[in-house]
């Protein structure tokens, strides 16, 4: 069989077609927000029973509608809704011991005829087990048997052949999206309870990693007192390599830092690196952060201020740690 194209097209065109399937599925997704009604609250509400008896979302879908029902078990699981992708075809044949009845079914079938999902239905009667249909047949079998129906109908599909499931799994893909959204804003969902699922991600490592976990601290933290001379200040800060010293008193309280941008500024007014104490070259009122600040803030605090490092104290100013921008890299925080 030939596989050369039976057309050619040029880049005007084929820019075309991409626009024209984008459009076709962009209506899909904004026809939905018309028919969010009392059945989706429904939908939320079974859901939110459900969890709060420790309960799951279980997610099933044939076909393309089994890789959209895999997406939104997903993305439930990650936002606080415990939940997981059971495929129809398996729960026939064991699989459907994985759900009990504190559990609600969620099934996905754009006709609501599909025959692997409709023959799991008396099952899930006789358990008792609620079930939520997301279908684009709201008079359908699976429509018909549901607790809870939600039309995800589009006008067309994105294929021009109006065949490929394209603008019916993105509407599905997007409703699926939705009521994710909407359970973790009933449920409270924070940031640090994304963390705590994904621990590790970047974003896991921006919300989870505080200061005090990666700062410099001990003998490897860099340190002078006022009257320290403004050389060993810098083989102080030659030893530590931080690009920077700060600067305490007696009870290890910061008065100031002194990084390289001082040391470059203080070189152009030709001082005496022997005779000059670091408390004539310092920069006063530093900026510093605690240690139990996460650590994406003091990336923050670097951004904001163009600096490269930050000294760490408690609430009284006194010197904990210290770290630096290639700390945050090296932890994945940037």
């Amino acid at each position: 069989m030939s596989t050369a194209p039976s057309k050619s097209a040029d880049e005007s065109q084929l820019i075309g077609f991409g626009r024209t399937a984008l459009a076709t599925e962009a209506r899909a997704v904004e026809s939905l927000i018309s028919r969010l009604d009392g059945r989706f609250a429904a939908a939320c509400r079974v859901c939110l029973e459900c969890t709060a008896r420790k309960g799951r979302v279980v997610v099933t879908g044939m076909g393309k509608s089994g890789h959209i029902a895999g997406k939104i078990a997903a993305t439930l699981a990650s936002t606080g809704t415990p939940a997981f992708f059971l495929h129809p075809a398996d729960a026939g044949h064991g699989d459907l011991g994985m759900i009990t009845r504190d559990d609600v079914v969620l099934a996905l079938s754009n006709s609501g005829e599909t025959s692997e999902i409709v023959t799991l239905v008396p099952h899930l009667k006789r358990l008792g087990v609620p079930l939520i249909a997301m279908t684009g047949n709201p008079r359908s079998t699976l429509a018909t048997a549901a607790d809870v129906t939600l039309d995800v109908s589009v006008p067309a599909e994105a294929c021009p052949l109006n065949l490929a499931p394209t603008a019916s799994t993105t509407a599905t893909l997007a409703l699926g999206d939705a009521l994710a959204v909407s359970l973790l804003e009933a449920n409270g969902f924070t940031e640090d309870d994304f963390a705590r699922s994904h621990p590790g991600g970047s974003l896991g490592r921006r919300l989870l990693l505080h200061v005090e976990d990666l700062m410099r601290k001990g003998e490897a933290l860099p340190r002078v007192s006022a009257s320290t001379s403004l050389r060993d200040g810098l083989l102080e800060m030659s030893r530590k390599g931080l690009g920077m010293t700060v600067v305490v008193d007696a009870d290890d309280r910061i008065l100031g830092v002194f990084t390289d941008g001082d040391l470059r500024r203080t070189l152009d007014r030709q001082v005496d690196v022997h005779a000059t104490p670091m408390s004539q070259v310092m920069t006063k009122n530093a900026k510093h952060i605690g240690p139990r600040e996460l650590a994406a803030e003091a990336v923050h605090l670097m951004e904001m201020h163009r600096i490269t490092a930050l000294p760490v104290a408690d609430a009284d100013g006194k010197l904990l740690g210290a770290l630096n921008v290639h700390d945050l890299f090296r932890a994945g925080v940037v």
